[in-house]
């Protein structure tokens, strides 16, 4: 069997960021916007911002591969689709008109060029029968649109349709904000506008509609509709859509349907159908829905951090499926811990095998900076690390799981913090209205050493990569046979650009000999037309998932919490809900009872 961890394990390219404001330079790792496909027995990912893309012969390993520089690879949200014995490609130009291509050599190409006759963002096609459908759209002033093009040259055929409009007043998970929870005051918009005009150095008059109608929509806290991707299943087609904004940990994908590629469109009963707001790291919007070598369904998307920058971004992959009923789901309950991907046909809403043990325990390191203490590694969240005071090869952080566990899977989170980096020599920078950026391609390393003891005196290596020449900030060690450990200790020896030690998560899961927490107690209660506020009590547990959905054989949306009180923003106006909460310790998970939740 093979296992994998959400975020996935793969190599990030480093990008500097340079504001046109001031000429400030923000760096960050980023992939973000997968598209992911299988195409002659392997699997593929394209994602924003990477030069690249990774490829996978089980989508558990990925290795990553340069692609050929003829190809728009700073153009954001690189879309890719199998037509025929060809792969095609297309990526987003929102001011020039964008070019399609096509290879039978995703790697090597080469790659056959079709003039763009129109620009347009987030694009993605789809093909039946021989006839190629186009969607594309990212804004919260304009929707998404579709239109058949002609596959001889990609050319439109007649007019763009309006498919999908926001409407955050209907469906919660459309509004903006952490948890949704961001103000929508059109005077303070309006006025970050005018301040935003003034920074630029310009003036209103000097700025185009289109840039003017950007400016407010950057400004403005309406959704985005953005991302678009097709699946047809029985005679259906699902529309897929990202909101709200990607810096937010409650980025999802929608999704709408149609007995027609044009439309028109009907929001599904199951939405988002792709949303996790909790948990270790968040995110899982604009993303790409994909059949496997067995006939499993799965899901990949956009995953937050955005500390560094707001496009601070990793990658996520779940499985997904459709119901008896025809309804598109995503199972994201544990979406962030160790999963199996079976060679074969999979079971929906698998409950994990091995469970987290290191959630609050004692951390200890060899130094660190105030506010970056070592407990940071521990709490389960991304946007929190430790850092150690030096680069010096040898610092060291420490957890102690408080007694020996039979250990299965450690998961080392490397985080970028403040990074200070001469700019390349040979850095050429690209981008748009606000911000130009250049990508780095040249090879980093993050090597590191992970010992274990059972009595803190004595310890025994479980994973050395001290000599690799790989740089992977989500790695996974597995043990399927299990070992007995209670102190692991991470030794640090280089990072890329020769940064300190900084960890967000030594995350290790196994399995406990404890019992497993109680039935938790809880109150859901309805707060408007789209909140519910949950408030749980409980016995033994670590932590919570908290699930609902429209139907009670359907609770498929969830949110992991690690305290015992949440507001959650994401339902739709007029429709009925049913809520379960589910416990879980270091020893099992423990379900809840179901209640249907009250109308208002």
């Amino acid at each position: 069997m093979k296992y994998y961890c959400n975020p996935l394990n793969v190599e990030y390219r480093y990008q500097f960021n340079k504001s046109r404001e001031d000429g400030s330079l923000q760096i960050n790792r980023e992939a973000a916007d997968p598209s992911m496909i299988l195409f002659k027995g392997k699997y593929y990912i394209f994602a924003s911002m990477t030069l690249g893309v990774y490829v996978s012969d089980d989508m558990v390993k990925w290795e990553y591969h340069r692609l050929p520089t003829n190809l728009p690879l700073y153009d954001y949200a690189p879309d890719v689709r199998v037509i025929g014995d060809y792969v095609y490609f297309s990526a987003s130009r929102r001011s020039e008109n964008c070019d399609f291509y096509r290879t039978k050599d995703v790697i090597n190409g080469p790659y056959e060029e079709f003039k763009g006759t129109f620009p347009f963002w987030d694009p993605h096609l789809f093909e039946e029968d021989g006839r190629i459908y186009f969607y594309w759209g990212c804004s919260n002033v304009t929707p998404i649109y579709g239109v058949e093009l002609d596959p001889d040259d990609m050319t439109p055929i007649g007019e763009p349709k309006e498919l999908i409009f926001g409407d955050n007043k209907i469906r919660g998970f459309e509004r903006f904000g952490e948890n949704h929870a961001a103000s929508t005051d059109e005077e303070e918009i309006d006025s970050e506008v005018q301040q935003m005009i003034k920074r630029l150095g310009t003036k209103e008059e000097d700025l185009s509609p289109e840039q003017l109608t950007m400016l407010r929509a950057y400004m403005s806290n309406d959704p985005y509709i953005e991302g678009p991707w097709m699946n047809k299943h029985n005679g259906k087609y699902y529309l897929q859509y990202a909101c709200p904004g990607t810096q937010f940990n409650i980025y999802a994908d929608g999704v709408y349907v149609s007995d027609d590629p044009l439309g028109p469109f009907e929001p599904a009963a199951n939405n988002p159908f792709s949303y996790k707001p909790g948990g270790f790291i968040p995110g899982a919007g604009h993303g790409s829905t994909m059949e496997d070598k067995h006939g499993n369904l799965w899901h990949t998307a956009t995953m937050r951090i955005s500390m560094n920058h707001d496009f601070e971004r990793r990658l996520g992959i779940w499985p997904a499926g459709f119901d008896k009923d025809g309804e598109l789901f995503c199972d994201q309950r544990f979406g962030d811990w160790p999963l199996k991907v079976e060679q074969g046909k999979m079971e929906s809403f698998a409950d994990p095998e091995w469970y987290l043990l290191s959630y609050g325990k004692k951390a200890s390191a060899s130094s660190f900076v105030e506010g970056n203490e070592p407990e940071n590694a521990v709490d389960e969240n991304v946007q929190t690390w430790w850092r150690a005071v030096t680069a010096d090869p040898g610092e060291w952080l420490e957890v102690d799981l408080g007694k020996a566990y039979d250990v299965r899977t450690i998961q080392v989170n490397f985080a970028d913090d403040k990074l200070e980096i001469d700019l390349p020599e040979c850095a050429q920078f690209q981008g748009e209205i606000f911000s130009q950026r250049y990508i780095d391609n040249a090879a980093q390393t993050t090597r590191w050493s992970l010992m274990g003891s059972l009595d803190g005196e004595e310890y025994f290596m479980i994973e050395d990569k001290s000599e690799v020449d790989t740089d992977l900030p989500h790695d996974l060690i597995v043990r399927e046979e299990g070992i007995q450990v209670r102190y692991l200790k991470l030794t640090v020896y280089n990072l890329p650009y020769n940064q300190p030690a900084c960890v967000s998560g030594l995350r290790v899961f196994g399995i406990g000999d404890g019992e497993k927490p109680a039935v938790p107690d809880f109150v859901a209660e309805r707060i408007g037309d789209l909140d519910m506020d949950v408030q749980i009590k409980g016995g033994g547990a670590v932590g919570y998932n908290i699930l609902w959905g429209h139907q009670e054989d359907k609770l498929y949306h969830s949110y992991m919490v690690f305290g015992t009180e949440q507001r959650i923003g994401a339902l739709v106006r007029g429709q009925d809900y049913y809520v379960r909460v589910d416990a879980f310790n270091e020893s099992g998970i423990t379900k809840g009872k179901t209640v249907k939740l009250n109308s208002v």
